[in-house]
């Protein structure tokens, strides 16, 4: 299962998460406590090409604070409300990850987007019922209010293509936790997992059979 984790601001969570073996890393650009700049950004991304996926998160942003983000960051994927990429103009080779809010409907999906809740960052859980059934329709990554506490339950609901997180991985708003990151990939792994083949059932006579 594809998994994010967003709001990066420090070296230590960007290493962490690499080192828990995440797909990608969310860096925000949108108004919010984990907002960084285009250069901090890089700075804290330096080395990682190749290892995981770097997002820039945006909302209803303006073309030249997408211009800058291109330009310093130069980010794998931008990521921002679907109603915004009418209005952008965007190099061709940038992967653009839509993001459609709870209660708002999309005639025609893209083949990935991300769910969410109203205000991203806030904990808040997404909608899982118009998720589940959105998941069967498109490629969807959940997010809104996940932890190492319900992202199992989230799962087996939802059924998703991936998971994001970002509060429910945090020490303090906007600090990630190692061992929080950790725990949340593992879960999520397992809960991912097939289930393991039932052991052999054992005969009446001298061997066993797969039952």
């Amino acid at each position: 299962m594809w998994i994010k984790i967003c709001g990066m601001t420090t070296r230590a969570g960007v290493e962490a998460a690499i080192a828990a073996g995440v797909d990608a890393i969310g860096f925000v650009f949108a108004p919010s406590k984990r907002r960084v700049t285009a250069l901090a950004a890089s700075h804290l991304a330096h080395g990682v090409t190749g290892k995981v996926l770097r997002v820039a998160v945006m909302q209803h942003p303006s073309q030249a604070l997408v211009d800058e983000v291109l330009a310093q960051f130069k980010p794998d994927v931008l990521q921002t409300d679907y109603e915004d990429l009418p209005n952008l103009q965007l190099p061709s080779e940038l992967s653009v990850l839509p993001v459609l809010r709870a209660g708002r409907v999309i005639a025609d999906l893209p083949k990935r987007i991300l769910f969410e809740g109203p205000v991203s960052g806030t904990g808040e859980k997404a909608d899982w019922n118009r998720a589940a059934a959105l998941a069967k329709q498109t490629q969807l990554i959940l997010a809104g209010g996940l932890n190492a506490a319900n992202v199992a339950d989230a799962i087996a609901k939802v059924q998703p293509f991936g998971v994001d997180v970002s509060s429910g991985v945090e020490c303090t708003t906007g600090v990630k936790d190692a061992e929080k990151i950790v725990e949340f990939v593992s879960r999520v792994r397992n809960a991912n997992s097939p289930l393991p083949n039932p052991p052999p059932r054992r005969g009446r006579g001298a061997g066993t059979r797969n039952s």
